[in-house]
């Protein structure tokens, strides 16, 4: 039998846009929070009106605004994706070693980042698949520096596979370092080391994300 066929069926949940919107709604005004690539970088266009959050790029840029719209583009200011980014007023473009400071000096409150696995205690593994070729970018940094890790992903792999598990298999960014998940079924908080799930998406139920996650969690639905 092949994991294909030992999967449970895909599921229709919310689309990449639909998780990045999830994420944006959690963002407090005032928070200064960096983007990884991937999902991340789709949270800029779903920010709530009224709210202003100062978006940091690894690669030197603090305020960044969403994709310009084309025609507009500049090539000389993407975000961390290397696609086209805008920059909202009062914006810096600093170089990598400001950059890293501000990572490194405990300066973000959130991070954002896409992973490959997350486990049941909050370790995280986004940086390398085994026989890929690695991209290791800041990610060790931002996990060591960052107050709070927030992964945006798809609940399940390309065959069907969790990705939320016991113990991570793919090489570790980060140990306990993740305090909450939002993939295309549901959100998560890691709580004193252990997951708690705290919302389905619509038209998920509990048995569904069970069915689809290999680590042990709790439910304290929010909704």
């Amino acid at each position: 039998m092949t994991i294909a066929d030992s999967a449970p069926p895909a599921l229709a949940g919310r689309t990449r846009d639909e998780i990045a919107r999830r994420v944006a709604a959690d963002l407090v005004d005032g928070y200064t929070v960096n983007l990884g690539v991937g999902i991340p970088l789709l949270v800029p266009h779903h920010i709530p009106e009224g709210v202003e959050v100062f978006l940091q790029s690894e690669n030197g840029v603090l305020g960044m605004g969403p994709h310009p719209g084309a025609g507009n583009e500049d090539p000389d200011l993407t975000d961390a994706g290397k696609q086209p980014a805008s920059l909202i007023p009062g914006a810096a473009i600093v170089d990598s070693a400001t950059s890293f400071a501000i990572i490194r000096g405990g300066h973000l409150d959130v991070t954002i980042l896409g992973a490959l696995q997350v486990s049941a205690r909050g370790d995280l593994a986004n940086w390398y698949v085994p026989g890929r070729n690695p991209a290791v970018g800041g990610a060790m940094d931002l996990v060591a520096g960052t107050r709070e890790v927030w992964v945006c992903m798809e609940h399940v792999d390309r065959q069907g596979r969790p990705k939320i598990v016991p113990e991570c298999t793919f090489p570790l960014t980060g140990t306990g370092v993740v305090t909450r998940v939002y993939t295309d079924l549901a959100n998560f908080r890691v709580e004193d080391g252990a997951l708690v799930l705290t919302e389905c998406a619509d038209g998920v139920t509990v048995d569904d994300i069970r069915a689809r996650t290999t680590a042990d969690f709790t439910v304290e639905l929010s909704r």
